[in-house]
């Protein structure tokens, strides 16, 4: 087939319909997502055709050599089909696939006939989540609960309220209660709020680089769901993590070690979870949460495993009623399995029609809530096991993580160090900071069985090389290996550089491009404290009088005037809860006034210079915006 070219207003709609077709949001089409989107176009195509193009794609579109269908090899498929009569019949498969709904003009980048879309399942499944979570919640009182079947969502998200609140479920002290605006809202109040459901979101690791308050305020479905998902996402993972769950360790296979394990991301470790009970109910193994679940058989026999048992004391009996199991209507079956799901109280996130139709997304998230409720996990005893590796993340660890995961990494990164040893995320921070990577000279995944590790290693070498040579940063001591080992204390060094570049940028960029240094941010917070009457002020990010957050209240209220509430502020002689409580209510207000800030609480009251500095440096940021 002969390709034809793509203009830009059809490469904004490829681009949604990418989105569309990648249900679990990992970037990447599977050829088995592909392949339904064909069938269900009632395209003239048999099977082996389907796999002829794939085929195709691997070998002449598959523009970075990684062996999945990105982007730019979807866009080459379409480029394929584009001149052939199927095309348009590819299009409406594409809008009717997963209770997709089209709406026009949402975007203001995008010309006047763009639609974006949004999936009906996904909004059914927020909002009873939502109205679940917060249905005792005195503050949500005015918006829940919402009807799943209307566009209540969209409005209801409005005001900013849920949305904080839906943060602090998943991330729970995220955001201080008293920064939430909550009462006599006007159009400034509610747009503080969304800064702050924003900025928060950013700080916990939602990529939110393309939303902004106005389209929070304006309910844009496809950024509202989009962004709900991330925040619903990162509480549903939150505990599928060895560290904060050693019984995770039963899932340790012949030969592993539990450091093999910890690599894992919670999406693998929940695959691994479901075919453990599996395995030990005699049922074959699944692959996927979509295709293999259809029939709803493996939920049978996963939710028999994991329902209590009553031997614990006080534990009360659940028998899983497996007489659904051998019905013929697969919508019938979904329905039998999901009402044994809701004596677990775990009746969550699926319908029916979202088993029997395999939504990746939502099946997720059905799992991961059945992990949460019911690990049915004993902790390996009398193991060789060095369980002196689950030491845990720390706050450093975690705030770079985020950081990192804000700006839309690729791949997420679940583990700091593990999934950093290709560098391929370090290569795409590079680029974050205006440093130039030639991409032809990256590795990149599915590495060859034999000779991986030298690929991966090639790759940190040349990010060292970049690092020292053209970012100009300060690597004395550190080579590709040390990247490539995941060597804890010299990779931290590597992406602390990358994250004060970062933020150092955008005040040069906000300042016409004048150089910034620690000194330049000292200079500009005393100024301005002094400029508006402050008393406090800073000699530097050591300074221990931040351990009080005094200095950056009083900045945040002479940046925004009038924005503390200095009567909860606590002065005179701190305790250590009083200082927790003033850096809790700092952090929050600072995100409230528009400062993305990534530190968190504990960073100021221990007085961490390289976090205080990320606070202050934002906090300028926000300043020099000031009209």
């Amino acid at each position: 087939m002969a390709t034809t070219q793509i203009s830009k207003d059809e490469l904004e709609e490829l681009r949604e319909a990418f989105c569309k077709v990648d249900l679990d949001s990992n970037g990447y089409i599977s050829d088995y997502e592909l392949h339904d989107l064909f069938k269900e176009a009632n395209l003239p195509l048999p099977g082996y055709k389907v796999r002829e193009i794939i085929q195709k794609l691997m070998t002449d579109g598959d523009k970075n050599k990684d062996g999945k269908i990105g982007f730019e090899e979807f866009v080459f498929i379409v480029q394929e089909l584009k001149s052939s009569d199927i095309a348009k019949t590819f299009r409406k498969a594409i809008n009717r696939k997963e209770g997709i709904c089209a709406i026009g003009g949402t975007s203001e980048l995008s010309s006047e006939g763009t639609q974006h879309s949004y999936s009906e399942e996904e909004k059914y499944a927020f909002v009873n989540w939502i109205n679940k979570a917060l249905e005792t919640d005195p503050d949500t009182k005015h918006v829940l609960p919402m009807n799943p079947n209307t566009n209540d969502l969209f409005r209801a998200l409005g005001d900013g309220i849920v949305l904080c609140k839906m943060i602090n479920l998943s991330v729970p002290g995220t955001i201080d209660e008293r920064a939430i605006n909550k009462k006599k809202l006007t159009p400034f109040t509610v747009q503080e709020n969304l800064n702050l459901a924003l900025n928060s979101s950013s700080a916990i690791g939602c990529h939110v680089v393309n939303i902004g308050a106005e389209d929070l305020k304006a309910g844009k479905p496809h950024l509202v769901l989009g962004l709900l998902w991330q925040i619903i996402k990162i509480g549903l993972f939150a505990d599928i993590e060895l560290s904060r769950n050693e019984a995770l360790a039963a899932l340790l296979r012949d030969g592993e070690t539990l450091e093999d394990l910890m690599k894992l991301s919670p999406e693998e470790l929940l695959l691994r979870w479901a075919n453990y009970h599996l395995e030990n109910a005699g049922w074959q193994k699944i692959n996927n949460f979509s295709s293999d679940i259809k029939d709803s058989r493996a939920y049978f026999h996963l939710l028999n495993q994991i329902a209590p048992k009553g031997q614990k004391e006080g534990e009360e009996k659940i028998d899983i009623n497996m007489s659904g199991f051998n019905e013929k209507d697969d919508l019938k079956r979904a329905e039998h399995m999901l009402q044994q799901a809701d004596r677990l109280g775990c009746r969550q996130f699926v319908t029916p029609a979202d088993v029997v139709s395999g939504n990746p997304k939502l099946n997720l998230a059905f799992v991961a809530n059945l992990f949460n409720k019911y690990p049915a996990l004993t902790k390996p005893e009398n193991q060789d096991i060095d369980w002196s590796l689950l030491e845990g993340e720390t706050r450093e660890e975690r705030t770079f993580r985020n950081w990192m995961n804000s700006l839309g990494v690729n791949p997420h990164v679940n583990h700091m160090y593990s999934d950093l040893q290709d560098s391929l995320v370090i290569l795409q921070l590079y680029e974050k900071i205006k440093v130039l990577v030639d991409w032809s000279k990256v590795n990149k995944p599915p590495y060859p069985k034999l000779g991986a590790n030298m690929k991966k290693l090639e790759n940190c070498n040349y990010a060292v090389d970049l690092g020292k040579h053209t970012a100009k940063f300060s690597l004395v001591g550190i080579g590709g290996q040390d990247l490539n080992d995941g060597n804890q204390t010299l990779t931290l060094a590597v992406v602390w550089q990358l994250m004060r570049r970062y933020t150092l940028n955008v005040l040069e960029d906000l300042g016409d491009g004048q150089k910034v240094n620690d000194d330049t941010i000292v200079n500009f917070v005393n100024q301005t404290l002094k400029d508006s009457g402050k008393t406090s002020s800073i000699q530097s990010f050591k300074d221990k009088a931040i351990s009080t957050s005094l200095p950056v209240v009083d900045l945040i209220d002479a940046i925004q005037p009038g924005s503390i509430n200095y009567d909860l502020v606590k002065t005179g002689t701190l305790s250590e809860e009083d200082k927790q409580e003033n850096a809790t209510y700092a952090i929050s207000m600072a995100r409230r006034i528009g400062a993305r800030v990534y530190a968190l609480p504990d960073d100021l009251v221990e007085v961490k210079p390289k976090m205080v500095m990320t606070v202050f440096a934002c906090l300028m940021g926000r300043g020099m915006k000031k009209v």
